[in-house]
């Protein structure tokens, strides 16, 4: 069977401002040991997927930088403008299937953190399983919640997706998984919930309720078949772009065609209408794992050890290109004080720059060379409102 992998690299990291750039997105700063996330997720796929089928999809400005910092990745999908992960996702299954036609393709994100990492390596080998055995299922992945997000959609999901012994495909799944990754049904998909109704999901416990990891398998051509039945305009300029014949072309027509596309997520365009279609089945691969995604401070923070009274301090990668060199890992620790201070992270890319504490409770302090970030721990996810302002009046 033909696998192909493609890592989600799009979006600016406005959440982890102002160490995520528009020049240097999270998903590109070394914070792993000297290695990108972006990196992390390629290596992951070490094993089950060839490097020559690992593609990845992002912004077309960022192409230089990721070739760059993975020469062996198999194709990059630019996009001249975001436009979420429906048009991304839509794009790379057509071109998959024009390389192809039979190909089952994973989507994976690039800004998690993801261990053990061979876990995840038998989990995608159980999704690829079952959706080549199973070719109109849709698989993805959950994740057992442990605590009651609200920033994270959920999978509410059904019974086990038959069991392994009366099918000969879903047993190789199930042995190609190891023995704790049983296939189930999902029921629907529950987009961002309010808080009680994101305890009430942690509650009834991960039998019943998945965080929703953003992580699929799918064969490329049965995507097409449902964007085509459920966003036809999508669809249409999709195809429009993927039967372009020289490169030239389609370079041209991504101008010209792609910015024009709605913006949608896949949960929105796909998922959540299929949940709700007979003739389709989403099917879900339990990730047994423990799964960070690295897209706030909060989420950063807790790659870093906490000091008795619950403080954080991270000596983080630098946006400049001026530091490429010896530049020092999310793992490391600055200059730091907390008096009288409980549950602060403080973050800081100069190794020298002392942040103090004082009388300081559950605040984040992120400083850079040219700008320095304060914010209560409750506000983090709210950075996008504060992008604006820093991007009109700063746009340096």
């Amino acid at each position: 069977m033909h696998r192909y992998a493609v890592i989600l690299a799009g979006g600016s990291g406005v959440r982890l401002w102002p160490l995520s750039r528009e020049s240097m997105p999270k998903q590109l700063i070394p914070v792993l040991k000297g290695k990108s996330l972006l990196e992390a997720a390629f290596e992951r796929l070490e094993g089950v997927i060839p490097p020559e089928r690992r593609w990845a999809c992002g912004g077309a400005r960022y192409e230089t930088v990721v070739r760059a910092k993975i020469p062996a990745i198999g194709r990059y999908i630019g996009e001249p403008e975001g436009r979420d992960t429906l048009a991304a996702i839509a794009l790379s299954c057509a071109l998959v299937r024009k390389e192809a036609p039979d190909a089952a393709v994973a989507f994976l994100t690039s800004d998690h953190v993801i261990e053990p990492v061979e876990r995840f390596r038998e989990a995608l080998r159980a999704a690829f399983a079952t959706a080549e055995a199973h070719p109109d299922t849709l698989m993805t992945f959950g994740v057992a919640p442990t605590f009651a997000a609200t920033g994270y959609g959920y999978l509410e999901l059904g019974e086990q997706l038959r069991k392994r012994g009366s099918d000969p495909f879903l047993q190789m799944a199930a042995e190609e998984a190891g023995a704790n990754a049983a296939v189930r049904r999902v029921r629907r998909f529950r987009e961002k919930p309010d808080l009680g109704t994101a305890e009430r999901f942690v509650a009834e416990g991960p039998a019943h309720y998945l965080w929703n990891s953003g992580m699929f398998v799918f064969k490329a051509s049965r995507l097409l078949e449902l964007l085509a039945k459920y966003e036809p305009a999508i669809a249409e300029a999709i195809e429009r772009i993927a039967r372009a014949e020289s490169s030239e072309e389609q370079a041209a027509l991504m101008r010209d065609i792609y910015p024009t596309i709605t913006k949608k997520s896949v949960d929105y365009g796909i998922m959540e209408p299929a949940s709700q279609d007979s003739d389709v089945t989403i099917a879900c691969v339990p990730l047994d794992l423990e799964w960070k995604d690295i897209g706030s401070w909060n989420a950063y923070g807790s790659l870093a050890s906490p000091d008795s009274q619950g403080n954080r301090a991270m000596l983080a990668a630098a946006h400049s290109p001026r530091r490429a060199e010896g530049t020092p890992t999310a793992q490391d620790r600055p200059e730091t004080l907390f008096v009288e201070s409980t549950g602060n992270l403080a973050v800081t890319t100069d190794p020298s720059h002392l942040i103090a504490f004082l009388g300081c409770k559950d605040i984040v302090v992120v400083h850079t060379q040219d700008a320095t970030l304060v914010c209560p721990k409750n506000k983090v996810e709210e950075l996008k409102k504060l992008y604006p302002f820093v991007s009109q009046q700063h746009k340096e």
